[in-house]
């Protein structure tokens, strides 16, 4: 039996969810861990998707990011409750292009493209107004032009050996579908709520 492409049923999937969750269906939990196992999960929002994997885009420099450096394995869940379905993802992770990187951070809007520059992403802050200076730091600093991309901000890719689909159904008896990576395939198969 030929498995479903799971990326064409995340698609679907994923269209709906933007038509009908109504806040950040593209809000993912991404989890990463130490080199000791010691977990940590943020919700981060995905901003590409296809047959190489799910990918957003981050400061190097934050937790993530090292966490990512020293241990580059990784798993997200997307839920999106209003329609009672969730997937989940877990595998390697891999920096995305600089190429990639560049055409994402030159569509962000120019606020943003400057809080990166500003913020030194997790690390300790004595004040919200030592962040707002640094703000109006950065302001001043590109104020007469393009804001190009910070150099330890770019983006990352989880490449899944496993999706698995989720759909809640009554009493409990919830459908979960399951992907696994075969080569340049996938397997498909079920398993118990």
């Amino acid at each position: 039996m030929t498995a479903t492409d799971p990326f064409a049923l995340f698609e679907e999937w994923f269209a709906l969810a933007r038509e009908k969750e109504p806040n950040d269906p593209e809000a993912m939990s991404f989890s990463t861990a130490t080199p000791e196992g010691r977990p940590s999960v943020r919700i981060v929002l995905l901003r590409s998707v296809g047959p190489r994997g799910f990918g957003f885009f981050t400061n190097l420099d934050s937790r993530k990011g090292n966490e990512l450096a020293a241990n580059p394995w990784g798993a997200l869940a997307m839920h999106w409750k209003s329609l009672r379905r969730q997937v989940r993802a877990e595998g390697p992770v891999e920096l995305v292009s600089d190429e990639e990187a560049d055409v994402y951070f030159a569509g962000r809007g120019r606020e943003s493209q400057i809080g990166s520059w500003a913020s030194y992403q997790s690390r300790p802050l004595s004040s919200r107004e030592e962040f707002e200076s640094r703000v109006a730091q950065m302001t001043a600093r590109f104020d007469d032009g393009t804001v190009p991309r910070p150099p330890r901000w770019s983006g990352f890719r989880l490449v899944p050996q496993t999706i698995e689909f989720w759909t809640d159904r009554p009493h409990r008896l919830h459908e979960r579908r399951l992907f696994t990576r075969q080569g340049d395939g996938w397997t498909e198969g079920l398993l118990y709520p």
